[in-house]
């Protein structure tokens, strides 16, 4: 029995060392290989199922085994496909170069152009075109700019005018006759008002008798009525008779004569200014400048200074003397008749010479003066340069009493700000301040410093004509006394 036992053993350790060691050798050996069943016993069920288990564990490994060399050479052909791939695009790469080359050989061949010198050409076209959008994207930004400004250039100064109206007016449209006595008064206002009335409706002025002692103030916008009323009333009260018919014949007779000294003004103002052909209308019209001012400057002194101002410009320009000396005498003289012709005094002058004769390059300069329209000629830029330099000229222009207070208590007040300041003296109407330190405390290189900081700080805290000199002065005194 132990002899058998021992060689069924024997029999499955071959089996098993055969499947672990030669895994594609068959195995029908284990199945030729019986145990009798007489004498099978637990072990030898155990050995057999264990037997079987490691079969059909080589079996798994085998199909496994196969599958995986199925996928190998998969992948091996895969990667050789790939690789010939890799070279048709490579050699597709090759020939697109190829091509490229040819066709830009071909097109410098045919355009007579290098790719460099085709290069710098392209550039260029589109540098130009380029500069050509930007430069329509800023005139369109100009443009837009130009429209807003003048509309911010309109609230501004609407808002000024409206702050400024009222002192401005006083200041210029009021006349004051002087009364030998108050007691003229009563008389120039008649019984029941009679003769103020016959006065006010007569010459369109408003005559304004209040407590201001021996002085009746005459109040219009217009300088020729203010004018005519004045002169009314001083021959009234020269005549001693003051009642309505006695007005009605005293104002006409006044009306009558200033109308002649208009005349002779206009005349005057021709010959001055060297203008001959004048329309005899243009000269009358130009004589009611007279009676007109511009921001306390007479309207007809400034015209004939600007014609000899255009005259000298014009010969050293080699303009036309002739035609920027009449424009010049003529380019206010729409103001004269502004308030009866609707439009900005520029374009109503214009219109006016065109009327009476006057050649369209005058009327041109005269209506670009204030860039009404713009100036196309050089007449005209110098028409506005006249205008400019005569209105700017220290002098011709004045300013209110007010103005001209703060701006010398702003300029003091500037200057004592700072340590070690004196005294400061404002001289010249505002044209000079002068500023006195305290000689310990700023030595003189720091006045020389002080100076130099006041007039940067007038320069950008205050607004005045021209130009300001500061002066710093530091003196030392030494002081004894002989006993």
């Amino acid at each position: 029995m132990e002899t058998l036992i021992g060689a069924a053993l024997i029999g499955v350790a071959i089996v098993v060392a055969a499947l672990v060691y030669g895994r594609r050798r068959p195995v029908a050996a284990l199945a030729t290989v019986a145990v009798p069943a007489a004498v099978a016993t637990p072990e030898d069920a155990e050995l057999l199922r264990r037997a079987a288990e490691l079969e059909h564990s080589a079996a798994r490994t085998q199909a496994l085994e196969a599958a995986l060399d199925r996928r190998g050479a998969d992948l091996d052909r895969r990667e050789a496909e790939l690789e010939r791939r890799d070279q048709h695009v490579r050699a597709h790469a090759d020939e697109v170069e190829r091509l490229r080359v040819a066709r830009e050989q071909a097109l410098e061949r045919v355009a007579g152009l290098s790719a460099g010198q085709a290069k710098q050409a392209l550039l260029k076209d589109v540098e130009e075109g380029a500069r050509h959008d930007a430069g329509r994207v800023l005139r369109q930004v100009e443009d837009e700019t130009k429209r807003d400004a003048e509309r911010r250039v309109r609230s501004i100064l609407s808002v000024a005018m409206q702050r400024l109206a009222a002192s401005h007016a006083a200041e210029t449209t009021v006349s004051v006759v002087q009364l030998p006595s108050d007691d003229m008064k009563g008389r120039i206002i008649g019984r029941e008002g009679r003769n103020i009335r016959a006065l006010e409706n007569l010459t369109g002025v408003d005559f304004i008798i209040d407590d201001t002692p021996n002085a009746v103030v005459l109040s219009a916008f217009d300088g020729v009525r203010r004018e005519v009323a004045r002169m009314t009333l001083e021959k009234l009260l020269q005549d001693g008779r003051i009642h309505p018919a006695r007005i009605e014949e005293t104002y006409y007779q006044a009306k009558s004569e200033l109308e002649s000294h208009m005349v002779e003004a206009g005349e005057t103002a021709v010959f001055e200014a060297g203008v001959q052909g004048l329309d005899p209308e243009l000269v009358k019209v130009l004589g009611r400048l007279k009676f007109r001012t511009s921001y306390g400057q007479n309207v007809l002194a400034h015209s004939v200074e600007c014609a000899h101002l255009s005259a000298l410009m014009a010969s050293e320009l080699g303009a036309s003397t002739k035609t920027a000396r009449r424009a010049a005498l003529l380019h206010d003289i729409g103001k004269a008749i502004s308030h009866e012709v609707e439009g900005p005094h520029a374009l109503v002058g214009g219109d006016l010479a065109r009327r009476h004769g006057e050649s369209e390059a005058v009327a041109h300069a005269m209506e670009a003066h204030h860039n009404e329209v713009e100036p196309q000629t050089v007449e005209a830029v110098i028409v506005q340069a006249a205008d400019a330099l005569s209105g700017a000229r220290p002098g011709a222009r004045g300013e209110s009493l007010e103005q001209y207070v703060k701006r010398l208590r702003d300029l003091e007040k500037l200057a004592t700000r700072h340590d070690g300041v004196d005294k400061v003296y404002a001289m010249q109407a505002g044209r000079e301040i002068r500023v006195i330190v305290e000689p310990g405390a700023i030595t003189d290189e720091k006045a020389i410093a002080l100076s130099h900081t006041i007039a940067r700080e007038i320069e950008q805290e205050l607004e005045y004509p021209g130009q300001i000199k500061v002066t710093v002065i530091r003196e030392s005194r030494a002081v004894d006394y002989a006993k």
